[in-house]
Order: structure tokens, then C-alpha cells, then sequence
């Protein structure tokens, strides 16, 4: 019997599916401090370098465009066609999203209405990109 709680269905289903993090080719985890906009929300996140890198997270159709220096490929691996998003929501529940990979960016862009929604209502603090 599980003790956890789940944002939704979506998330309940998604949590089973997200691998394990040694099995993964992109693997970001990020305090986030959010400034929220009209229509979008951004955060600075530092990397293991202390670069300061941007977040863009905003409602439309679903995806992810990675920014290439966060992520480091092995010599011949490709990206992954999706990532799972997921964060542990301020009431302790747990959301899951899986993304489709859209392309690279200049920033760590997200477009998913949930995660928008949340981070407006500054509902969590940390994001882990897992893929």
C-alpha cells in the first residue's frame, strides 16, 4: 500500500513510468525562486558550475525545449524524445508530467498549463528533469 499522494490521475500513472535516475541520458534537478509574468513565469537556476542559467515555464501545447549545455551527452547518444518533469507540490503531492522533447533553447523552456498554473500560485519550490 502506497502512502503517497498524487496531484491527479495523470501523475499517479506517470510516477510508475519515470526511470530510475542511473538510467537516464538527462538528468536536472533546480531550486526554483519564481518571477511571474502575464502569461509565463521564469526563474534563474545556477548549474554545478554556478552559471546562472533561465526557466521559462508557460501554458500551451505540451513540451520541452532543453537548453544543450545543462545536459551532457555521451559521445553517440542522442536526445530522448521525452522527459518526465515532476516536483513535490507544497500540500506534499506529487506531480508528474511527461513532455515531448520540441528541441534546444537558449533557455530551459517548459510549456505545460499545470506547472504554469502552480508556479503562479507558487505552489512548489524545486523541479527535477529526468529522461
Amino acid at each position: 500500500m502506497s502512502n503517497l499522494s498524487y496531484f491527479d490521475a495523470e501523475s499517479e500513472i506517470l510516477y510508475k513510468q519515470v526511470p530510475r535516475s542511473k538510467d537516464c541520458k538527462v538528468k536536472i534537478s533546480f531550486n526554483l525562486d519564481f518571477d511571474i509574468g502575464q502569461s509565463y513565469v521564469t526563474s534563474k537556476i545556477e548549474d554545478r558550475e554556478g552559471n546562472i542559467r533561465k526557466l521559462n515555464i508557460q501554458p500551451g501545447i505540451r513540451g520541452i525545449m532543453l537548453q544543450s549545455d545543462l545536459i551532457r551527452l555521451r559521445p553517440g547518444d542522442e536526445y530522448p524524445t521525452h522527459v518526465f518533469v515532476q516536483t513535490i507540490l507544497k500540500d506534499s503531492r506529487i506531480l508528474v508530467r511527461k513532455l515531448p522533447m520540441t528541441g534546444l533553447s537558449d533557455w530551459l523552456l517548459i510549456f505545460e498549463e499545470d506547472l504554469f498554473l502552480l508556479a503562479v500560485k507558487e505552489q512548489y519550490e524545486e523541479l527535477e528533469i529526468l529522461g
